[in-house]
């Protein structure tokens, strides 16, 4: 397939999945799966603009936002030493490294309600695939796992992420806050390019 056709494909399979089993939450992650590890083993399709990293804060692009908030595509770009607050996603999610490595610890209550880190920290690279839901483990920080260069993630959800409210917590407070992220970028990729991104 032509490295500008992957963004297309993917989106137009994704389509296809949300119309054929809506709100079925687990067959859209098995669905999804597959579809994501193919566009996330091939690193030639990503937008230049999308792959821009920030100085201070990682960024967040949105590559497609399906018009009946059904699932969204964003590029995570993480500069070195950059990372989210520990938070949560209210929507299941998939999420794909394409360049780098990043790292992302779970979290989850104790028995006494007090939200504590849940197993060890996991390192993604190139190719690999993680999912996050509210059925399977929700809460999680992620951080690029490299102190001297870029890492970028593509993530899949099944909502529109950037208007969806979610939540920050600090874990040694309890404190617990609402948030919406919104996207760093202000335009979004032509899916139906002929060109080289």
């Amino acid at each position: 397939m032509a490295h500008e056709s992957r963004l297309l494909a993917f989106v137009a399979a994704m389509t296809r999945l949300v119309e054929a089993h809506p709100g079925d939450e687990a067959r859209l992650l098995d669905g999804a799966t597959p579809l994501m590890k193919d566009l996330v083993i091939h690193d030639d399709w990503l937008p230049e603009a999308m792959a821009a990293s920030h100085p201070q804060y990682y960024q967040q692009h949105l590559l497609y936002g399906d018009p009946l908030d059904r699932f969204s595509l964003v590029s995570f770009v993480w500069g070195p030493g950059q990372k989210t607050p520990v938070h949560d996603h209210t929507v299941w999610g998939i999420i794909g490294m394409l360049r780098g490595s990043e790292c992302g610890q779970r979290y989850a209550n104790d028995s006494f309600g007090r939200l504590q880190p849940d197993g060890p920290e996991a390192t993604l690279k190139p190719g690999d695939l993680d999912i996050v839901s509210p059925t399977r483990g929700d809460i999680h920080v992620v951080r690029n796992a490299l102190a001297d260069q870029v890492s970028i993630s593509i993530h899949l959800y099944g909502g529109n992420i950037g208007r969806i409210s979610r939540h920050v917590f600090v874990p040694e407070t309890g404190e617990i806050k609402d948030f919406v992220s919104g996207y760093s970028n202000y335009l979004a990729p032509n899916l139906w390019a002929k060109t080289a991104p």
